[in-house]
Order: structure tokens, then C-alpha cells, then sequence
């Protein structure tokens, strides 16, 4: 259930249980009150000229009946009616007795023999009148009684009614407590544990542990925040571990720069001394010399060239020339330019094309044939070697293939051949081999339009490299080169 949802349902029931629960016992209590007084001795008439003439119109009618030999029990509704009670006397026993009797009665009747025949007397609430008749030769004494029953039901009504009062009192306090420790539970704990457990997420991410994730289950409003936050946190871990690669990688250009410049810069160094000092005596030992020095030269701009166009790359500050260009047009036109240069140092370049059309640099891509070819050449273990290039299309890609049949590459170090000085790379420990930096030009390039590239060992021996391009047509570009 949603937060939005158990708030409703709080408001709801904060209203509803105290105003249910103070109802029904208000109800309980009237109710009690109603039963007592219904039950009870009653109220009668509390005017004492009332009562008078009552007690004296029920006195008329007890003796007249008495007369008629009647059954007094008639009398019982008059008297219900005018909250009465009545008690008959023959001599000394009682003949007709109908009402709840008084503690207080026997009190009022001896009072009011002394007062007299037809006398009223009045006693905490209690009246009396008492008439005597004779019939038939037996006397009788009529007591009427009018009024409370007792003083202490008066009380015990002020009673019940302060105590229900103080129920109907309390129940609401009670009520609203309840409700509210109830709502307590049921919404803000609810709130509480997923801020809990975000907080402790948050102090997890702070201290470094970059593979914590929420595990949050409930179908409510926190659970998209915990999805954000995991998603979070994989990108910092992506973002760190992108940081930490870079500053790896960093280290790594610089070690292997510093490597690589070292290497021709101390060759220079011992050919120009042995000039100095005379060692090549001979014109052809000075050429000699002086030939190595220009080699070595070349390979420090070659360096040189290769890391300002890398970091150029990096930057995005590469100028590109997009175009809709034919891809195998001009893979045929870069490599008829190096074929013979590469067969003369024993590398055979073999062709399989296709018409393709791709968005993209015809500079950069006559870079990427370039450089794949040179790597090939430079790793070859045997005599004369071979590179096979192929053109095939897959639906909207292209796939540009370089497969030599050189020694190929551990396959712990297939993964990283496009990393910038990867430390397994041979050409740490030859520098006469390059620079390190060829491929990672290549990936760079084949990122930027938009391609992807990968490496693998050849069942046949050597390594292969496919490059993916997307095709495009006449009308997913406009022509940029010129």
C-alpha cells in the first residue's frame, strides 16, 4: 500500500474511531440511565396541592371499593400513572399493599397518625396522606405515598449521569490515543524503515562501498527512489572505475612515452658520441652512423605524431571530414597504395570486397587500414606473411575484417589491445616495434563513426580484428566534404 493511501485511510480513521467508539458508549450510558429510571421508584408529583387532591380522589376510591366488596388491584394503572403507591390497613394488618415501599414510610405514617385524620406530611421528598374509613363495622387506614421512593435515588442519578459523563470522557481520550498510536505504527513506521534504509545505503556509498544496493520490494513511493539510488550507485562505480582507468591509463602513457622516447634519444646520443670521439673513421662507417641517427630520428616524430594525434583524438578536438563515402573504395585505394611497400618487407595484403556505403571520415578510415596492416607487419614471426581483408554486409552493418597469420596474442590480453600502453603489449619490451599507440588510435576512430571493433585469436593461428560500421544510404546523409 502507498504512503498517499495510508495517509487517507489515517485521516479517515482518526475521525471515524473516536467519533464511533464515544457513540457507542454514550448510547451505553443513556441507555443505563433510561433502564434506571424506568425501572426505578419514579417521580411523582411534587406539588403538595397536587398530591393533596390525588391522594384524597385515590382515598375516595379505595373506600367506595372497599364498600363494594371490589378488588383493589384496579387501582394499580391510577396509580402507575401518578407515580404512586398505596397501602390499605385493616386494625394492624396490612389488606392491600401495591408500590415500592420507602425507608423512610414507617417514619411518615407515625408522624402522620400524630398529626391527625386527612393529614399530608412531606419528608425528603416523600408525601404522605392518611385517611381512616370504616366499613362494615372494621376499620381502615389508607396511605397514599407520592414522590421519590428514597433521597438516595436522586443522588445516585446525579450519579450515574457525572459518571457517564466522565466514561464518555475518557473513551474519547482513550479513543483518540489508541487511534493515534495505531496510525503511528501503521504509517510513519512505514515511512521510518525505508528512510532507514536509504540512510544506511547513503552511509554505505560513503564509505566506499560502491556494491551496496537496496534491496526494496514494496510497491510504493520509496521504491522508485531506491531504484534511483542503485542506479546511482552503479554509475559512480562506473564513474570511479572510469576515473581510476583513466589515471591508470594515464601512468601507463606516461611510462610508456617516457620508454619509448628514451630508447631513440639514447641511440642518437651513443651515435653522435661515437662521431665526436672518432670511432667511425671511414665515410661509409660515418654514413652508416649518421643513417641510424636519422632512423632513430623518424621514430621519435613517428612517436611524437602518433601521441598528439591520440590526444587530439581524446580531446574531440580532431578535425573530422564527414561524408557518405564508398568504404570499399577507398579501403581498395589505401592499400594499392602500401601493397608493394609492405610485400618488399614481407607482408602479402589480400582483398575481398564488397560495395558498401558508410557515414564517415575518408581520413580517419584510411588511418584505421594503415595502421591494422603496420601492427601486422610489426608482430609477424615468420618470413613472409599474409593479411586477409573482407568486406561483407549483415543487414544495416557493414563488417570491415583483418585476419593475418602471424603468432596472434594471449588471450588474457585480447581484451585490452586497444588500451593505450597496455603493459602486456611486446612493444614495451621492443620499442622498435611502434609506439603502443596504433590501435587505440583505431578504436578511437571507429568510435567516432559511430562503429564497433573487436579482437580474436584465429582457430588457424594469428589474429583477426572486425570492425562494424552502420550502412548508410543516399538519404541518411548529406555530403559534408567538400
Amino acid at each position: 500500500m502507498t504512503v498517499r493511501k495510508r495517509l487517507f485511510l489515517s485521516n479517515l480513521l482518526m475521525i471515524l474511531v473516536p467519533v464511533v467508539a464515544t457513540a457507542l458508549i454514550g448510547v451505553l450510558c443513556v441507555s443505563l440511565i433510561w433502564f434506571s429510571l424506568l425501572h426505578g421508584s419514579g417521580f411523582g408529583a411534587d406539588d403538595q396541592e397536587d398530591f393533596a387532591y390525588a391522594s384524597m380522589a385515590v382515598s375516595e376510591t379505595v373506600e367506595r371499593t372497599i364498600e363494594r366488596n371490589g378488588d383493589l388491584s384496579s387501582l394499580e394503572g391510577i396509580l402507575d400513572g401518578d407515580g404512586m403507591a398505596l397501602k390499605v390497613l385493616e386494625g394492624d394488618r396490612v389488606f392491600f399493599s401495591y408500590g415500592k415501599e420507602a425507608s423512610g414510610d414507617r417514619e411518615l405514617m407515625a408522624a402522620a397518625e400524630a398529626f391527625g385524620e386527612g393529614s399530608t406530611i412531606t419528608r425528603d421528598g416523600r408525601s404522605l396522606y392518611i385517611h381512616s374509613a370504616a366499613v362494615d363495622e372494621n376499620n381502615y387506614t389508607i396511605c397514599v405515598f407520592g414522590g421519590s421512593t428514597v433521597r438516595q435515588d436522586y443522588y445516585d442519578l446525579k450519579t450515574a449521569i457525572g459518571a457517564a459523563a466522565g466514561i464518555i470522557a475518557l473513551t474519547v481520550v482513550l479513543s483518540i490515543w489508541l487511534t493515534n498510536r495505531f496510525l503511528i505504527r501503521f504509517v510513519f513506521k512505514k515511512i521510518e524503515e525505508p528512510l532507514d534504509i536509504l540512510t544506511d545505503g547513503v552511509r554505505q556509498i560513503r564509505d566506499g562501498n560502491l556494491d551496496y544496493r537496496i534491496d526494496y520490494v514494496r510497491e510504493d513511493e520509496f521504491r522508485p527512489v531506491c531504484d534511483d539510488f542503485n542506479e546511482m550507485a552503479l554509475r559512480l562505480k562506473e564513474s570511479v572505475e572510469r576515473v581510476q582507468k583513466q589515471e591508470r591509463s594515464r601512468k601507463e602513457l606516461i611510462a610508456g612515452i617516457s620508454h619509448d622516447i628514451r630508447s631513440p634519444l639514447t641511440s642518437i646520443q651513443a651515435y653522435v658520441e661515437g662521431l665526436i670521439d672518432g670511432i667511425a673513421r671511414t665515410p661509409e662507417k660515418k654514413q652508416e652512423y649518421l643513417h641510424t641517427i636519422k632512423n632513430k630520428a623518424e621514430d621519435l616524430e613517428h612517436i611524437v605524431s602518433q601521441l598528439f594525434l591520440f590526444s587530439k583524438m581524446e580531446l574531440g578536438e580532431y578535425p573530422e571530414r564527414m561524408c557518405l563515402m564508398n568504404l570499399d573504395e577507398t579501403v581498395t585505394e589505401t592499400v594499392e597504395g602500401i601493397r608493394e611497400e609492405y610485400r618488399e618487407k614481407g607482408l602479402d595484403i589480400h582483398m575481398d570486397l564488397i560495395p558498401a556505403r558508410i557515414w564517415g571520415d575518408t581520413v580517419q578510415v584510411k588511418r584505421i587500414v594503415s595502421n591494422i596492416i603496420e601492427n601486422s607487419l610489426k608482430y609477424k614471426k615468420k618470413e613472409r606473411g599474409n593479411i586477409f581483408i573482407r568486406l561483407t554486409l549483415e543487414e544495416k552493418w557493414c563488417s570491415l575484417s583483418f585476419a593475418d597469420d602471424g603468432p596472434g596474442v594471449p588471450e588474457e590480453a585480447v581484451p585490452h589491445i586497444f588500451e593505450v600502453f597496455y603493459r602486456s603489449d611486446p612493444a614495451r619490451k621492443e620499442p622498435h616495434k611502434g609506439s603502443g599507440l596504433g590501435l587505440a588510435i583505431v578504436a578511437n576512430a571507429v568510435e567516432h563513426m559511430e562503429g564497433t571493433i573487436r579482437a580474436e585469436n584465429r582457430k588457424e593461428g594469428g589474429l583477426e580484428i572486425c570492425i562494424r560500421f552502420p550502412v548508410k544510404g543516399e538519404k541518411d546523409g548529406q555530403d559534408t566534404d567538400n
